[in-house]
């Protein structure tokens, strides 16, 4: 079945709010432990788009996946350096529904003339590192017991791929 990328639409609220706290829940993506509505998703998508671009993934009409940016920092000087999180549902993991979102996501991101993504992946989260290498990020360090996650500390991989101009002369 064809996986499909679009432009994520505030209506997409229900589907990325379900996928996400799957996400939560399972404790493999994020220091997150509280799920989120779906209205707080809206207010999210709100508060970001279109300056950081958010997209899902459709498979047989319904949404199976997604990646967003959000600011890295709200200086100036950063406003071409998103950060990105991409989540897949529980029952299409494995399919390559991530790598469509994220690959949805840099060319979105390229558009809009941002420099870099980044984000930060669990040591042990190895589809998510090997889909960050896929496509070309860097891990470029860790950062030690950067937060606890039900009461663990927990390390996290930082990631980057530079985008557009940034990798002219490159």
């Amino acid at each position: 079945m064809p996986l499909t990328p679009r432009a994520a639409r505030l209506d997409d609220a229900p589907a990325i709010a379900r996928i996400y706290c799957e996400g939560i829940e399972d404790r493999v993506a994020t220091f997150e432990t509280e799920p989120r509505s779906p209205a707080q998703i809206r207010a999210l998508l709100e508060a970001r788009l279109p300056a950081h671009p958010a997209v899902v993934v459709e498979r047989d009409g319904g949404v199976v996946g997604f990646a967003w940016s959000a600011p890295y920092s709200e200086r100036p000087c950063y406003a071409g350096i998103g950060e990105f999180s991409v989540y897949t549902a529980r029952g299409v993991r494995g399919a390559g529904v991530g790598r469509v979102a994220l690959r949805a996501l840099i060319l979105a991101c390229e558009d809009l003339g941002f420099w870099k993504l980044t984000s930060r992946v669990f040591p042990e989260n190895a589809a998510s590192r090997r889909l960050c290498a896929a496509l070309g990020f860097t891990e470029i360090g860790l950062h030690q017991r950067h937060g606890r996650l039900d009461g663990e500390w927990k390390d996290v991989v930082v990631v980057e791929r530079l985008l557009g101009v940034a990798t002219v002369g490159w």
